[in-house]
């Protein structure tokens, strides 16, 4: 029998194509699950949300798979007699202040064969075989360092002394489990470190200025950290007047506001100056609290609210070179109004990334 034409990778490709187009808005607070990665940095940049995860259509399913498969353990633990609640669109959610919060998988009142009385808190993970047979044989601490210290916090957090972890792998349906004991002192540690990142003004340094080095390589912030140096993100976060308040709160000094709300986080304003940490130029002082003085090329390239002299953070992240042109000044100066693309365009000038 003949092949049909390649109509079946055509499905497939287009199934992809439609889950990498789903866009995901960035949590606004500082994710109980990551206060375990192993950079510093990438904890600020997800916070600050500076760089964004371009995640493929196959990954996107992969998350659906490992979501769409705690409805699936929990009917197998309460199969067992494990009374287990607070799951799914249930879920607990620990405030743990200062920005930190996180949700439970679920909590554990009893059942548990060996420790039928003890409360757990539970987490639920799926893994590729790979990653499963490492869990198997080096347990979660060492395989999974990340996945544990949820789990402490999770259990910090409700004063609950126990955990219980159930992994699932995702190539032939092997489970795994495994009771895991709280630990204070690394609890509290994860939670110091959690403020101290939230509420720094300032990027924190490179794991490794090696761009090969085995922790970055695959970093959603690989592009910013060792190549660009320069945010693709114009919001609150990624802006200078903007700062993290003890309190869980963004204060903006632009606007002497005490609070702005996340949804207006997510888009900032006109007035939005960049980071000098999220840019890769030498800043200068510019005399105005509102506006930052970037040097460019050479030049003194003016980034706030746009204006004949001043360049909006969207036109310098589109175009940083062009901005420090004679010609575009000129021009700009000349045609108020006129954006740096349309400058641009109208005398052919080649941009950073031409």
């Amino acid at each position: 029998m003949t092949k049909m034409p390649d109509s079946i990778d055509r499905v497939a490709l287009a199934i992809d194509a439609y889950h990498e187009k789903q866009t995901d808005q960035p949590r606004p607070h500082l994710g109980a699950s990551i206060l375990g990665h192993h950079c510093d940095r990438w904890i600020w940049l997800s916070f600050r949300w500076a760089v964004r995860e371009q995640i493929p259509g196959r990954v996107r399913r992969l998350f659906r798979r490992g979501h769409n498969e705690e409805a699936l353990i929990v009917k197998d633990l309460r199969a067992i007699g494990i009374n287990i609640r607070a799951t799914e669109y249930d879920q607990t959610r620990i405030d743990f202040g200062t920005h930190i919060a996180g949700s439970v998988d679920g909590i554990i009142e009893g059942g548990v064969p060996g420790a039928e009385t003890a409360r757990h808190i539970a987490e639920f993970k799926t893994h590729n075989k790979k990653s499963f047979d490492d869990l198997t044989r080096k347990g979660v601490l060492d395989a999974k360092p990340q996945h544990w210290c949820q789990m402490q916090l999770y259990m910090h957090g409700t004063g609950i002394q126990r955990a219980l972890y159930v992994a699932v792998c995702k190539d032939d349906d092997r489970l795994y489990t495994e009771r895991v004991k709280y630990d204070q002192e690394a609890a509290e540690t994860l939670l110091d470190r959690g403020r101290r990142l939230a509420l720094a003004e300032r990027m924190p340094d490179l794991i490794s200025a090696d761009p090969t080095w085995y922790q970055c390589r695959f970093c959603p912030a690989h592009s910013f950290c060792h190549e660009r140096r320069l945010t693709q993100e114009v919001n609150c976060r990624t802006c200078a007047r903007s700062t993290p308040t003890d309190d869980g709160k963004w204060a903006c000094a632009r606007w002497d506001a005490e609070h702005v709300e996340v949804e207006h986080q997510r888009t900032g304003c006109h007035a939005h100056v960049l980071h000098p940490d999220l840019v890769p130029w030498a800043i200068k002082d510019s005399g105005d609290p509102n506006e930052a003085v970037y040097v460019i090329d050479g030049v003194d390239v003016r980034n706030g609210e746009a204006d004949a002299f001043t360049f909006s953070s969207q036109e310098l992240i589109a175009g940083g070179d062009a901005c420090a042109r004679q010609e575009v000044g000129e021009i700009r100066r000349a045609f108020p109004g006129a954006t740096v693309r349309e400058v641009r365009d109208a005398t052919r000038l080649p941009t950073e990334s031409d």
